[in-house]
């Protein structure tokens, strides 16, 4: 099976508003069901499963049933760090009876833009090699900079990748991973690859091509940029 792990276990603090900003509302529904409606859409996936902050889950649960996700099998409750979310989702699969080799799309709730075919190329890839993440090419000139305000040092941006969500793994590799982590005093990685990266046991993670439309929501320009991306479409003319 394979199963959207869709992470909303963060406050929100940096947005400054009076609500966790996956709970906001955008074109009359809550950022996290615009999520949860990628997963529900596409045919591949078979459950989701949702790491909910504290508090929140009956208010989730609601807005499920409002917006008919059918999917929804499980609300996991959310740690005090991105990193502590996924371990309480991914436990919370094996808990619930998920196989070991059952596919988890670990997925960002405040990237409503997700499109069905980033899906189906996670799905893809993970089945033929066993990891896959989402990732950009980075097309910016990158600086280093230790203090945020002056910089020395460029980075040759032809090998960099700017990723993104989902990251796509087997369970059972996606729960060794934090075994592991355990075990070499990883505590908080800020992503999945990131984590597997760590921990430098010369895993090769393939890449499926992202989109820049599959933004992140953190600020509160971010909820201007989606909601234009959110009522545009490509010029006719454009091949």
């Amino acid at each position: 099976m394979n199963i959207g792990l869709i992470i909303a276990g963060g406050s929100g603090n940096r947005m400054g508003q009076d609500i966790p900003k996956q709970f906001m509302h955008l074109d009359g529904a809550p950022i996290i069901i615009h999520t949860m409606q990628c997963f529900q859409r596409h045919p591949d996936i078979g459950a989701i499963a949702v790491v909910c902050l504290k508090g929140w889950d009956t208010v989730l649960q609601s807005y499920a049933n409002q917006f008919n996700i059918t999917k929804l099998k499980w609300i996991f409750p959310g740690g005090n760090t991105g990193f502590e979310s996924i371990h309480n989702g991914i436990y919370g699969l094996k808990e619930a009876g998920c196989d070991d080799e059952d596919l988890v799309l670990i997925h960002d709730s405040v990237r409503p833009l997700l499109s069905q075919e980033i899906i189906s190329s996670n799905i893809a890839t993970c089945k033929a090699y066993g990891y896959a993440v989402t990732g950009i090419k980075c097309r910016e000139a990158i600086l280093e900079s230790h203090d945020g305000f002056t910089t020395k040092t460029s980075i040759p941006r032809d090998t960099l990748i700017r990723t993104q969500t989902p990251q796509t793994f087997r369970l059972k590799n996606i729960i060794n991973a934090h075994e592991l982590a355990k075990m070499k005093g990883i505590t908080d990685s800020v992503a999945s690859c990131t984590l597997v990266a760590e921990l430098k046991e010369d895993i090769e993670m393939h890449i499926v091509p992202g989109s820049e439309k599959n933004i992140k929501i953190t600020t509160v320009e971010d909820l201007e940029i989606l909601k234009a991306l959110m009522h545009t479409s490509k010029e006719s003319w454009v091949k």
